[in-house]
C-alpha cells in the first residue's frame, strides 16, 4: 500500500512538474459581449442616465419580437448580470420566456426610489430623498419610448426590483398601474417613512381605472418588523383582486431572496406553454393570491 502510495505521488508530482515546465500555447483572445450599453440626457432627471440591454439569442432572427424586463437597479454593479444570466437559463429550460432585459442604473437609490416625506428624521438622514416621481417619468416618458423604438419588441413587458427598488415597483404599481403588464416586487422596504406608502396602497387602488389590474408578484425574505407589517397592509388591499401572488420566504435573508427566487419570479411573469412536471420543483407557490 506504502509503495502505490508512493508511486501516486510520483505520478502527480511528475504531471505537475511537465504541466508547469511548458507554457501554454498563446490564444487567441476575443471579447465576450452580453448586451448594450446607452447613455443619454434625461430631461425627467436633468442629468446623464445609462441603461443596458440584454437581447436573447434568438433575436437574431429578424422576423421575431420579445416581450421586456425592466429592471431596477440594473447597472453593471448592480443587479442587471444576475437577472440576464436567470432569465437566459430560464429561456433554456422553457420555463420562461425569451425577453429583452433592460437595466435602469440608479445613481442614488434613497433619492430616486423614495416618494417626498415629511418626516424630520429622514430627512435628516436622507435630504436629498423623494425623488420617485421624477424617476418613475424617467421610466414612462424616456427609457420606454427608447425601447419601443430601438428594438423589436412585442408589447408585453414587466417590471422588477428588490429592497428599495422593490417600494419603487409597488409604488409604480399602485400609481401608474396601466404603464406595464406585470409588476415584480421582492422584499420591498416598506418600513421606509413610517409605512407611508403601505398605508396609502388601499386608497390608491380605489383610484384604479375600472378593469385595470395588470399581475403582480410578491415576495419576502424573514424581515420581520415595520418591512412584514408593510408587507401585510399592501397584501390585505389587494383582497378582491385577480391577478396577484404573494409568497413569504422565510427561510431566506434579505440579501439571499432576490437571487434565490428570481428564476420562479420570471416564470410567473413570462410564462410558457411547456408543461411543468411536478418533480421538477418549478411550480409556482402563492401562499396568498388573487
Amino acid at each position: 500500500m506504502a509503495h502505490r502510495f508512493a508511486l501516486a505521488l510520483a505520478l502527480v508530482a511528475g504531471c505537475s512538474s511537465n504541466a508547469f515546465a511548458t507554457p501554454p500555447a498563446k490564444t487567441d483572445v476575443k471579447l465576450v459581449s452580453i448586451g448594450e450599453s446607452h447613455s443619454f440626457v434625461s430631461d425627467a432627471l436633468g442629468e446623464e442616465r445609462t441603461i443596458n440591454v440584454y437581447l436573447p439569442p434568438n433575436y437574431s432572427d429578424p422576423n421575431r419580437k420579445f416581450p421586456v424586463l425592466y429592471v431596477v437597479d440594473g447597472g453593471l454593479d448592480q443587479d442587471f448580470m444576475h437577472v440576464v444570466g436567470t432569465s437566459h437559463l430560464g429561456s433554456i429550460w422553457a420555463r420562461s420566456q425569451e425577453v429583452i432585459v433592460v437595466g435602469i442604473a440608479t445613481k442614488d437609490r434613497r433619492k430616486e426610489l423614495t416618494a417626498p416625506t415629511g418626516n424630520p428624521e429622514l430627512l435628516k438622514e436622507f435630504p436629498q430623498a423623494g425623488y420617485s416621481g421624477f424617476f418613475l417619468k424617467h421610466l414612462a416618458e424616456e427609457v420606454k419610448p427608447f425601447i419601443a423604438r430601438s428594438f423589436r419588441v412585442n408589447g408585453q413587458d414587466a417590471i422588477i426590483g428588490e429592497s428599495l427598488a422593490g417600494m419603487f415597483v409597488v409604488e409604480a404599481y399602485l400609481r401608474q398601474p396601466d404603464l406595464f403588464d406585470a409588476y415584480a416586487a421582492i422584499s420591498p422596504s416598506l418600513w421606509w417613512d413610517d409605512q407611508r406608502l403601505a398605508k396609502q396602497a388601499e386608497g390608491l387602488m380605489k383610484t384604479h381605472k375600472k378593469g385595470s389590474d395588470p399581475r403582480l408578484y410578491l415576495a419576502i425574505a424573514n424581515e420581520g418588523g415595520d418591512m412584514q407589517h408593510g408587507m401585510d397592509r399592501v397584501v390585505r388591499a389587494l383582497h378582491g383582486r385577480k391577478n396577484w401572488c404573494y409568497t413569504p420566504r422565510k427561510a431566506m435573508r434579505h440579501d439571499t431572496i432576490y437571487h434565490q427566487s428570481m428564476a420562479l419570479v420570471l416564470q410567473y411573469l413570462f410564462p410558457t406553454d411547456n408543461p411543468v412536471a411536478p418533480e421538477s420543483g418549478f411550480k409556482i407557490r402563492c401562499d396568498k393570491k388573487g
